[in-house]
């Protein structure tokens, strides 16, 4: 019963059926061809002899081969620090050093203290708001130097435009853009009534790195 049931399964569609079907039928021989052929691609370690055998004996999973595609990862090309000294992006024009133009930038940095410190309430702890400052982005806050072992250095106040590792940049009142070394320099920052010295020395770190860092508070520290 089995082997009739096996022959039903396998025998070849009549002409007619396959036609209402839309098969297209092939004649014994390139039906053969075509399944030595496919099972020439999808078992190619294999030979042809052993093949057969290997089907006698029990199911085989066929292997996918498909050619992959290499993916070219389409990298961002990063400048270079000499690439960006050369090309001047970080240089604040002549035209553009106006003290006025960076009002609105103090403005918007007192707003951003105001919200990292909670509203700088009267009974708020001072060494609290002390090290949130220490912390905080500086670029528009409004500086002055305190103390510094250079006599010039002394007294100047101006917006933060610029931090680096060792500098302050900032805009003074009468449209000047001072480099101050950060190195020998104490610097103080008011913001409403609470003012926060700055010791230039200990503060050498780039603005990124200095949100990371743990600073402890000393009793006497010299320039």
């Amino acid at each position: 019963m089995a082997a009739l049931i096996q022959d039903d399964i396998y025998k070849t569609l009549p002409p007619d059926e396959a036609r209402q079907l839309g098969l297209e039928l092939q004649e014994p021989k390139k039906a053969e061809s075509f399944v030595n052929a496919f099972l020439h691609h999808s078992m190619p370690k294999m030979k042809n002899k052993s093949r057969q055998e290997f089907l006698d004996r029990k199911a085989v999973v066929l292997e996918y081969s498909c050619k992959r595609k290499e993916r070219k990862l389409n990298k961002a090309k990063v400048l270079t620090a000499k690439e960006r000294r050369d090309m001047r992006i970080f240089q604040i024009k002549p035209e553009q050093q106006r003290y006025e133009l960076f009002l609105p930038l103090h403005e918007l940095w007192t707003q951003y203290i105001r919200d990292l410190c909670n509203g700088l309430r009267p009974d708020a702890q001072p060494q609290m708001i002390q090290n949130k400052l220490l912390k905080a982005d500086l670029h528009g806050a409004l500086l002055t130097v305190a103390k510094s072992k250079c006599p010039s250095y002394v007294g100047l106040q101006g917006i933060i435009l610029q931090e680096t590792k060792h500098v302050f940049k900032f805009i003074t009142k009468d449209d000047k853009l001072k480099i101050v070394p950060k190195l020998n320099c104490v610097f103080s920052v008011e913001i409403d009534g609470f003012i926060s010295y700055i010791y230039g020395s200990k503060f050498q770190m780039r603005a990124s790195e200095r949100s990371a860092k743990k600073f402890k508070g000393k009793g006497s520290i010299d320039l």
